[in-house]
């Protein structure tokens, strides 16, 4: 068995195992966890508990003895299950909480078999301690360039298109699993902010700093994921590209980007309500007939003019120093992509 120091978050990647393999209970995995890794817990969450009770009450011999027995039923059943097609040349990489017993129990196993085995010394507190020093602790290294622009300027999508043209990019809305803002909750629950923050740390990895980063321009907040301190930092210093588009086509754009709400009215009919707190009930009620009579382009205006674009306004008249500007006709495919090339062109 070949156990392995993480040093860095880089080091992961370094090693080119077949399958990180995260050994804790599901409900540690479901917190956070490495990216990419899949959960074979050799205790479940009941199993843990029942181990911990035997622990403090009875005595530390007995719960290593029935947590031995445990582990061992667990690692029969992996390996009869998900690993038994697993050749005698894969490489694993396990972690648990802290690197010990039962990572360490699972590895030996693994290495009788044949296989070359890693673990995360130190385990998922070390992984952790990594995530938090890069995003909260440490300045980053990264070159950014904001797209920024009002409700339903298709900036994801230009963001997208970007990637297409060669361009280095962070998707901050994929990887908080929403689309910034009051409307953009998407069907699947957001990640935790510690599994949000694993992937923003992963992401910011693999990307070279001496190339320049395109980022959506966000709020502090995506959803209800926090954009840790140290990219944050940079983000609120980066230059930045204004997207600007008539409203007819912000208001073409939103109506075929947010298909989810249009198709559930009762889904639409709850986002508008939250909206009450900040405007009059005459006009929320204009707002749900519309979405009511299906008129999503009108509704869309409506929300631009007279919630989007004010609040959009009064932050930019805060900010620092002065945009680029792009004024885009139309948002469809064809501009976005032209729009991507002209960019990389301007700021390769």
């Amino acid at each position: 068995m070949i156990p392995h120091t993480l040093t860095s978050l880089s080091s992961i990647a370094e090693i080119g195992a077949d399958m990180i393999i995260d050994v804790r209970a599901p409900s540690e995995f479901a917190v956070d966890h490495v990216p990419g890794a899949v959960n074979l817990p050799v205790l479940t969450d009941a199993e843990r508990a029942e181990v911990g009770t035997i622990f403090t009450r009875k005595s530390a011999f007995l719960a290593r003895k029935v947590g031995a027995a445990l582990v061992a039923a667990n690692a029969a059943r992996h390996l009869q299950g998900p690993l038994a097609q697993m050749q005698g040349d894969w490489q694993p990489l396990l972690y648990c909480w802290r690197g010990g017993q039962r990572s360490g129990a699972f590895a030996t196993i693994l290495d009788q078999v044949g296989w070359r085995v890693h673990l995360i010394e130190g385990g998922y507190r070390s992984y952790r301690k990594q995530v938090s020093t890069m995003l909260y602790d440490a300045p980053l290294p990264h070159r950014i360039m904001l797209l920024d622009g009002g409700t339903g300027t298709a900036k994801t999508a230009l963001l997208h298109y970007l990637r297409e043209a060669g361009a280095q990019i962070l998707d901050l809305e994929g990887l908080a699993g929403h689309r910034g803002s009051l409307f953009g909750a998407l069907d699947a629950a957001q990640p935790s902010q510690k599994m949000f923050e694993s992937r923003l740390a992963t992401a910011l990895g693999a990307l070279d700093p001496a190339r320049l980063t395109w980022v959506e321009g966000e709020s502090s907040k995506i959803g209800a994921r926090i954009i840790p301190p140290a990219l944050w930092s940079v983000m609120g210093a980066a230059p930045r590209i204004e997207v600007s588009a008539p409203l007819r086509a912000r208001a073409a754009f939103l109506s075929s980007a947010y298909v989810d709400l249009t198709q559930n009215a009762a889904m639409l009919a709850r986002r508008i309500d939250q909206l009450r707190p900040y405007h009059a009930a005459d006009t929320i009620a204009l707002w749900q007939a519309l979405a009511g009579a299906a008129e999503w382009e009108v509704l869309a205006r409506h929300l631009m003019a007279e919630h989007y674009d004010p609040r959009y306004a009064k932050s930019q008249a805060r900010a620092e120093q002065a945009p680029e500007r792009l004024a885009l006709e139309a948002l469809d495919p064809q501009t976005l992509k032209g729009a991507a090339r002209d960019l990389m062109a301007r700021f390769s």
